[in-house]
């Protein structure tokens, strides 16, 4: 019984503090830290045996919905300073909602290895963005017409769905390669968080109801409540720090360990999807 009562404990320890992380980034990076909640859940939900069919499908609508009020008050806090492009948000919002449709969607139908193979992707391009990027990374000085901001606006919906993330961080990575102010860019992509969580987490809910009986207890679809219990409250009290520290401390240091993480977790996640 210790050794049980050990291994929960720090399993509570562990999302208690995927909490704490995930706010943080929420507000520092734009983004709603889903890359880093997804994998604390999915060690959880393996050591409560929920079936490897329908596990990782879990992990992202539960991060959706976790993310539900922290990028609500990320973005509350970004906009008190009066930052992100209003224009930009009004441009992307339908499309991103239809693309996190077509995302849930996808998860009533597609194997578990699909999404962990679309997290290792995207994750990795992220990740290499992170480490790698450089200013002089650029598509344009300005941002282009209305048909590619739809686009955009689609993938980073369609994206976001598939990887159980908010879209901060995509988001953020297409405003800066068209020169927009990093500060406006985090304020901007906290902002289209909102829609696709709420979108993402609805869906995810829906798409999981035919499966409910391999699900855990007080799951709803593809969402499990006492996942958004356990940390939800946690991240979206700590997301208006990481947004005020966005406004005047040096990112780079945490953009190397977020990128090396990002890495890692897709390189296991590409594994897992290759040797099944």
């Amino acid at each position: 019984m210790a050794p049980l009562v050990a291994e929960l404990f720090a399993l509570a320890t562990a999302v208690l503090a995927a909490g704490l992380v995930t706010g943080m980034l929420a507000g520092l990076f734009g983004v709603g830290g889903g890359a880093v909640i997804i994998p604390v859940l999915y060690e959880v939900f393996r050591i409560v045996e929920v079936p490897e069919a329908v596990r990782m499908q879990l992990c992202l609508g539960t991060s959706l919905a976790i993310m539900v009020p922290t990028t609500l008050r990320s973005y509350r806090a970004h906009r008190a300073r009066q930052s992100g492009a209003p224009g930009v948000l009004r441009l992307w919002i339908p499309p991103a909602v239809i693309g996190v449709a077509v995302g849930s969607a996808v998860a009533a139908i597609a194997p578990s290895g699909f999404f962990k193979a679309t997290f290792a992707v995207i994750g990795g391009l992220i990740a290499a963005k992170l480490l790698f990027g450089r200013e002089s990374w650029v598509l344009g000085s300005d941002l282009p017409y209305r048909p590619a901001m739809t686009a955009y606006g689609f993938l980073i919906g369609l994206g976001s769905s598939l990887m159980g993330i908010a879209g901060g961080s995509l988001g953020t990575i297409v405003l800066t390669l068209y020169r927009r102010p990093i500060h406006e860019a985090v304020a901007t992509a906290s902002g289209l968080g909102v829609p696709i969580t709420l979108t993402g987490a609805i869906g995810y809910a829906l798409a999981g109801l035919r499966y409910q009986s391999a699900l855990p207890p007080l799951s709803v679809g593809f969402v499990s409540a006492i996942g958004v219990l356990l940390i939800a409250p946690v991240s979206s009290w700590v997301a208006p720090f990481g947004a005020r520290l966005a406004h005047r401390l040096s990112r780079r240091s945490l953009e190397i360990g977020f990128g090396l993480f990002l890495l890692l977790v897709a390189a296991r996640f590409l594994i897992g999807a290759v040797v099944g």
